[in-house]
């Protein structure tokens, strides 16, 4: 975890801050120019994003319920 705060991680993105945190709570499903966008906000790639929910979360092949949304990954990244 980065530690850095959502409206600095927004800005680099051009996003705004009440979007990423709704990204982040789950309530938008951003596209996947914006998750780059967020990525590249916080010095990663959509891989190493993506790597980082894995290893965070890692799911059997038992519990499908376990699997991360985008907003758990950006939550973990940030």
């Amino acid at each position: 975890m980065r530690g850095d705060r959502l409206v600095d991680t927004a800005r680099r993105a051009d996003i705004s801050a009440q979007y990423l945190s709704e990204v982040e709570r789950g309530i938008k499903d951003p596209s996947s120019e914006i998750i780059e966008a967020i990525a590249g906000a916080l010095g990663m790639t959509v891989l190493d994003l993506c790597q980082a929910t894995i290893e965070h979360w890692p799911v059997s092949a038992s519990s499908i319920s376990g699997v991360p949304s985008v907003s758990s990954a950006l939550m973990l990244a940030a």
